[in-house]
């Protein structure tokens, strides 16, 4: 680590570990959020096909025994647009 960020960090935080520990768990998540919006936006391929189902087909073609792991009514209805990725059904879609 650069001598100029380590005391950077000494000025301003008495337990330097603690800082670094909190600021490389706070740039993960970032990270992850980052890396969910990106994948909402453009979905894998293969998603499109158990998109295209809906929720309740998918849920019907569950295996048995496996009926209360979804309940497709506490969902909330959406479709997903090239251009604007994930919209609650109904939404008008906005052309270019």
């Amino acid at each position: 680590m650069p001598s100029e960020l380590v005391a950077g960090i000494d000025r301003i935080e008495s337990n330097r570990s603690r800082f670094i520990a909190e600021a490389v768990r706070h740039e993960l998540q970032r990270r992850q959020r980052l890396e969910l919006l990106r994948s909402l936006e453009a979905p894998h391929p293969d998603s499109a096909a158990t998109a295209a189902l809906g929720l309740a087909d998918w849920a019907e073609a569950l295996p048995e025994g496996d009926s209360d792991l979804l309940d497709p009514s506490a969902g909330e209805p959406v479709h997903w647009r090239p251009e604007s990725g994930w919209q609650p059904s109904g939404t008008p879609e906005i052309k270019p």
